[in-house]
């Protein structure tokens, strides 16, 4: 079913209607290889189609060592697809980045999901050693980061479009030793009513 690249319309453009407003999204690494794909689908709707930053798919070399985390959308307590991604990896020794943020744009007024998965991503490097956790931040997401206590370090630009790298504050995210199982966070009443 997932192929969504903007809201409703499948990357074939069939036009996918959506009979049911998840009321929880689990947010965690991948476990399981349907995951994963959806990940990788989730990016290239995201920053090829829909932000034309790349042609064709976003990966490199990064991928290779890198952990997806994925927020999955459920239903009666069943996964049922990948809304929100972002990967995490060590550069070096104690040096932590994350990149790759992405939320599907039909989720993106749940509010939650991309804090979240933010969220998850610096705890569980958090729990792994990590003493300085950091990222390219696009400009329009910048008040998100600052408002989870991320300080902005340099003002630069990456693939054509301005960013900001930031480093977050570790002591304001606790090491999160069970990442698989990773958090839950629930839709608010009026973010089901208006999908």
């Amino acid at each position: 079913m997932f192929g969504e690249a903007i809201a409703g319309v499948a990357l074939d453009g069939e036009i996918i209607a959506t009979p049911y407003a998840p009321s929880e999204f689990r947010i965690k690494w991948t476990t399981l290889d349907w995951e994963a794909d959806e990940a990788y689908k989730l990016r290239r709707a995201v920053f090829c189609i829909e932000q034309g930053i790349f042609v064709g798919d976003d990966r490199d070399d990064k991928d290779e060592h890198a952990q997806q985390l994925v927020a999955v959308s459920c239903v009666a307590g069943l996964p049922e697809q990948v809304v929100g991604t972002v990967r995490i990896h060590q550069e070096e020794p104690g040096v932590w980045f994350g990149s790759r943020l992405a939320v599907h744009a039909a989720f993106r007024r749940h509010g939650k999901i991309g804090a979240t998965l933010i969220r998850l991503a610096v705890s569980s490097a958090h729990a792994l050693g990590c003493e300085t956790f950091l990222a390219h931040v696009q400009s329009q997401n910048v008040p998100l980061f600052r408002a989870m206590h991320w300080d902005v370090l340099a003002e630069e630009m990456l693939l054509g479009r301005p960013h900001h790298l930031m480093q977050a504050q570790l002591d304001r995210y606790p090491p999160c030793t069970a990442p698989c199982s990773g958090f839950v966070t629930h839709a608010h009443a009026s973010a089901r009513s208006a999908a």
